[in-house]
């Protein structure tokens, strides 16, 4: 049978325990999976990929000379997480996300955080996502981070770690979404038969998040999106469509008398909330990149005089900072008195000199990242990294330390993958979906991301890796 020789290594295998057997909320996965053969597994997941390029499920890769367009491979063995370990994530994701709202209403205005030297003041000062003209404010019914996507890696113990925490234009959601109904459609009836949450009703509940940020009985609602060009456009139009709102470019809106218009064929509309997916500086050229032609003039202007939402709010790309990561247990504690739920990885940050000294010393160890970079660049692994490689990171480090951090490298968790007649492991991340509106909540699934090739650590799409429906059992 196709999973006799599967062999996870030194790895945490989410299927199978150190000694081969099954873990238990696996079981019925396996007992059902056994029955299929081989052949059936690979037809179904060929028409798996087929499904995808007509759904439109792609994503844009720049450099790479094959083409630009994409489908993200969903391989068709899912991830299950059990009830514990979901209420466990579920927890740890509200305390952190609660508290960084709080530290950046915080940063913004008081700075108490800072004045009370728990994070140095030239961190955030030195920060690209830190913007000055938003200091003073308080976004609608003072929430900052409205949609979160945190990701998170299993080390060999198999415990959760937070790897990093992405507040401003979160992507991945409607590839979680896409995949589910297409799983569904691959195991008919296991999903119900095992209780597998629902996640189906994520644009119903983004919808009702983004209309409790508005006063009015019936705000009008849009996304804002960069254009076709952009890598995540599918998710923009799939979320517009989906939500039953407009989708719109910075070209279709216009700010007047502090207020935001959305042109239509019937006149000019006032929009009252925007979803944008828009990075911040881009958002109005003239508050913040002047030569931006993707944002709407004055639509920061219509913001600060409460005359739009925004989500997330502009600024919010300061909790995105690596080096600011780095302090979050530091802010859970600060402000509210708490231990972590969710751990951190152990982070060095080269702009601190004991730290630097060790990170130059040990970068044949460590996996080093840029604090502001995405996607899998800016970074190198040292274990699997040339001489050369490494050499040229001393000299980046050492000519700017503040813009790198240095971590361990983990070994990351497997998961069971179709490999041609057999499964393999493969390392995966979880990155699961948190809404802040009149309260908060988190998705009950995740968008799983595969690093498709043998070994490899890097599951990012732009960098060849691959997604798996993630299955949270409710009971």
């Amino acid at each position: 049978m196709f999973v006799n020789h599967y062999d996870s290594e030194s790895h945490y295998d989410e299927m199978f325990a150190a000694d081969g057997s099954c873990r238990e909320h696996y079981l019925p996965f396996l007992e059902m999976i056994k029955n299929i053969p081989i052949e059936k597994l690979k037809q179904l997941q060929f028409t798996t990929d087929k499904a995808q390029m007509a759904m439109g499920m792609t994503f844009n890769v720049y450099h790479d000379k094959q083409g630009i367009e994409k489908i993200l491979h969903l391989d068709i063995i899912p991830r299950i997480i059990n009830a514990r370990e979901w209420k466990n994530i579920e927890d740890g994701l509200k305390q952190r996300i609660y508290a960084l709202n709080l530290f950046i209403q915080d940063i913004y205005n008081e700075q108490k955080i800072l004045k009370d030297r728990i994070l140095p003041r030239e961190l955030i000062e030195s920060c690209p996502g830190f913007l000055k003209q938003c200091s003073g404010l308080t976004p609608p019914k003072g929430i900052w981070c409205h949609i979160t996507g945190t990701d998170l890696v299993r080390d060999k113990n198999g415990e959760f770690y937070v790897l990093e925490d992405n507040l401003r234009c979160p992507s991945g959601v409607s590839y979680q979404l896409e995949s589910r109904e297409i799983i569904k459609r691959v195991f008919p009836n296991l999903l119900s038969k095992l209780g597998v949450a629902p996640v189906s009703n994520y644009p119903s509940r983004l919808l009702n998040m983004l209309q409790y940020l508005s006063d009015k009985k019936k705000p009008v609602v849009g996304v804002l999106t960069p254009g076709v060009y952009n890598s995540a456009y599918f998710e923009h139009s799939y979320l517009a469509l989906s939500m039953g709102v407009e989708l719109v470019m910075g070209q279709d809106l216009v700010a007047n008398n502090n207020r935001v218009y959305m042109q239509t064929t019937s006149g000019l509309q006032q929009i009252d909330v925007l979803y944008r997916r828009i990075d911040d500086t881009f958002l109005d050229p003239l508050a913040f990149n002047p030569q931006s032609l993707l944002g709407i003039p004055g639509i920061f202007a219509a913001y600060k005089s409460g005359n739009i939402a925004l989500a997330n709010a502009p600024g919010t790309g300061v909790a995105d900072d690596k080096a600011i990561y780095a302090y979050v247990p530091k802010i859970i504690r600060y402000y509210l008195d708490e231990e972590p739920v969710l751990r951190n990885v152990p982070t060095y940050i080269c702009s601190e000199k004991e730290d630097c000294d060790y990170v130059l010393a040990h970068l044949d160890e460590l996996v080093v990242k840029e604090t502001n970079a995405a996607g899998g660049y800016g970074m190198m692994i040292g274990p699997r990294a040339t001489t050369d490689e490494r050499n040229t990171f001393e000299g980046l480090i050492k000519s700017n330390p503040r813009n790198y951090i240095a971590q361990p490298m983990l070994s990351l968790s497997t998961v069971p993958t179709l490999v041609d007649t057999h499964l393999e492991p493969r390392h995966v991340d979880l990155r699961p979906y948190v809404l802040y509106g009149d309260g908060i909540e988190v998705i009950p699934g995740a968008f799983t991301r595969v690093a498709l090739k043998r070994g490899s650590l890097i599951v990012n799409s732009s960098q060849g890796g691959g997604s798996k429906d993630t299955w949270v059992l409710q009971q």
